[in-house]
């Protein structure tokens, strides 16, 4: 359908009337401007508004490369449950478990931080070179970790290196699918995260297969050669199909905070990721406490992340029918639940179930997320509110870990951290449901 044939009779009373309307006015400000102004907007530009395609190759392809790059970014920092096992064994045995959990909170919640800053300029139009010039110090950072000998290197490079890289690039890469994608939107996006779930499985299956085989370093560098391979790939392949908009508010927009349920909601991820990174950052370790041998514990890791490869593919096809924050408080009971049931596995099979479970809902979340921020406002700005609400939660995936590494020191098990991490990802739930009664203003229904 072409921009021509669009207009406000025809899409009234459609899904599509309010992102297509708001980009129709887009388009009529910047092709009539005030006479004392030149306007810039090309033919080219207007060709691309409208309703999304909702399929068709260009956007599979845009899906696939998302793929890609979160295959990378996800799954090198989803790995990070191997890397605490083995600087506590070996590079870093000398160190304690909670200071060395704050390499991988900081990586996590840097994963999330910089959103605020790269959905504004996504929206503003830079998505290509900041993407590009971000993959290339990813892929240095993977390679210098395996010239790292203490704690202050591996902070520095993996922790605040490859985090902030990985924060530049993600986002844009889960926002732009939205741009292709509206009926099929939640289906499309959690496809997206897929992505993140097979790289989260085949980065520490490749770890533990690798490390006996040629050490340490050289893993480490094999991780930096598939790095190569798939950014690269990632980075031709995206594409915007909105041009560029300058929406009011600047970086950080307080009014959004107007909308009660949005608040909440941000409120909830902050909660959500306070208490979810506990049991994928410390599983590895306590299965070997209940004596898993230590080569099957890294695969205990790579179950719980396959295990997520479902969970989104199935809440994307759940939120389509249902909504994404039905879906999503559903899908994070269940991940607090799991979290409680986490430390009182006694047995690989009982724990080997438990990361089944947890893995296949905290993969609901994941998924997610980016679909119920979107729908709390118009699509012009989706990059910012997406990244505004990111950069909050990132504030709990920062802070959760080290905090749950602190309580099982203090305990001698991990118990009372799993009741604390339980805890959290269930007052989170109840936010959820609060934010959905908020944006709904019913009880039922989707939302």
């Amino acid at each position: 359908m072409s921009e021509k044939s669009l207009s406000a009779e025809a899409l009234k009373g459609t899904e599509f009337a309010r992102d297509t309307l708001s980009y129709y006015d887009v388009c009529k400000t910047r092709a009539t401007p005030p006479d004392n102004q030149e306007t810039q907007t090309s033919e080219k530009s207007v060709t691309h508004l409208g309703e999304p395609p909702d399929g068709g190759l260009t956007a599979w392809l845009v899906v696939v490369a998302a793929n890609l790059v979160l295959f990378s970014t996800f799954g090198l920092c989803n790995s990070w449950g191997v890397f605490q096992a083995y600087y506590e064994e070996n590079l870093l045995r000398h160190t304690s478990p909670s200071a060395i959990a704050w390499i991988g909170s900081v990586q996590y919640a840097l994963v999330y931080l910089p959103a605020l800053v790269t959905g504004r300029l996504f929206d503003l139009g830079y998505f290509k070179i900041p993407c590009f010039a971000a993959s290339c110090v990813l892929v240095m950072c993977t390679f210098l970790i395996a010239e790292c000998t203490q704690y202050l290197q591996f902070f520095l490079v993996q922790g605040l290196g490859i985090g902030v890289c990985c924060g530049i690039i993600v986002g844009p890469a889960l926002i732009v699918v939205s741009h292709w994608f509206y009926r099929k939107r939640g289906l499309a996006v959690s496809l997206t995260a897929i992505g993140a779930s097979c790289g989260s499985t085949v980065f520490p299956v490749v770890a533990q297969s690798l490390i006996p085989l040629i050490g340490f370093k050289w893993t480490v560098r094999v991780f930096g050669f598939i790095l190569i391979a798939t950014l690269g790939m990632g980075n031709m392949l995206l594409k915007r199909r909105l041009p560029p908009v300058d929406v009011r508010g600047g970086l950080f927009n307080l009014e959004v905070f107007r909308n009660a349920a949005y608040s909440i909601f941000c409120i909830s991820g902050i909660l959500a990721f306070l208490g979810l990174y506990t049991e994928l950052t410390y599983i590895s370790v306590s299965a070997t406490a209940i004596g898993v041998s230590k080569d099957f514990s890294f695969y205990i890791l790579a179950i719980a992340n396959a295990s997520s490869t479902f969970g989104r593919v199935s809440a994307g096809l759940i939120t389509d029918k249902v909504g994404a924050l039905n879906t999503m408080a559903a899908f994070t009971a269940v991940a607090g639940i799991m979290t409680f049931a986490w430390p009182f596995a006694k047995n690989e099979t009982q724990l080997i179930v438990i990361s089944c479970l947890y893995g296949f809902s905290t993969g609901g979340f994941l998924a997610l997320f980016t679909v119920a921020a979107l729908a709390m406002g118009k699509i012009e700005d989706a990059g910012r509110r997406v990244g505004m609400f990111m950069s909050l939660a990132a504030l709990g995936a920062i802070a959760g870990p080290p905090i749950s590494g602190a309580i099982s020191t203090a305990s001698g098990g991990f118990a009372e951290a799993g009741y604390y991490a339980g805890g959290i990802i269930m007052c989170a739930v109840v936010l959820l449901l609060l934010a959905r009664y908020l944006h709904l203003g019913r009880l039922r229904g989707k939302c």
